[in-house]
Parts: C-alpha cells; sequence; structure tokens
C-alpha cells in the first residue's frame, strides 16, 4: 500500500494490516473486523490544515500514529501532542481524533497549549 491517504479518510488498522495479507476472510469476518479496528479520525480544522500545509500521510505513517496514541492511551492521555519527523499534531485521545496538524515550519517557536502529553516518534 503505497498510496497516499486522501484527507477525510480514516484508516482501521486492522484492516490495512489484512490487505497485506495473502489469504482473504469472508465477508462477515471482514465487516465484524471493520466494526472492531481502531481507527484515527480527522477533524475537519485539521483537514483543512493539512491541505492548506501540503500534510500527505503514508499508511505506515498513520498506523505509527495510531499506536502512538494507543501508547497516550494506556498512560491516562487525553490530548496528546504527537510528533513525527517534521509533522506535529494534537490529538484527542479518547476518541482517536487529529484535531489540529502542523508541519515543520509551524513547529519553530510555537507553543502548544491545553495537552497534557507528548509522543515523539523516530
Amino acid at each position: 500500500m503505497s498510496d497516499s491517504v486522501k484527507i477525510g479518510h480514516i484508516m482501521p488498522v486492522k484492516l490495512m494490516q489484512q490487505s497485506k495479507a495473502a489469504a482473504k476472510p469472508n465477508p462477515s469476518s471482514e465487516f465484524r473486523d471493520m466494526l472492531n479496528a481502531k481507527v484515527l479520525n480527522f477533524s475537519h480544522h485539521a483537514e483543512v490544515r493539512m491541505k492548506q500545509r501540503g500534510i500527505q500521510l503514508q499508511p505506515e505513517s498513520l498506523t505509527k500514529i495510531l499506536n502512538a496514541v494507543e501508547e497516550a492511551e494506556s498512560k491516562g492521555a487525553v490530548d496528546s501532542l504527537i510528533v513525527m519527523k517534521d509533522i506535529a499534531m494534537i490529538v484527542n485521545v479518547p476518541s482517536r481524533t487529529v484535531v489540529t496538524a502542523m508541519d515543520g515550519n509551524q513547529l519553530h517557536s510555537n507553543v502548544f497549549t491545553q495537552i497534557d502529553s507528548a509522543v515523539i516518534l523516530n
């Protein structure tokens, strides 16, 4: 899966992993997996900011971000700053929703408020 994810898409991690597998599950199992899959949502504001700033995420990046959200959730985080390479996102952890996104230019001399945690990814 080398296609970039379009703004407004949500990406179920389990389905991404299944698409890489050779065997195809039956339709009822696939639907059940989709309902149980953990997804990363994007608010309208985040979608607009990502489009304005030319931020495009690959499926692998989304998986890393979702894993970071799950890690933050395990520590009791509610609103987390997630930094990956030259992209930063504020994520509401309980709803798994990206609230806003910044590229490298906006990261410098910026103050992040109303967050209770930060996750830095390599």
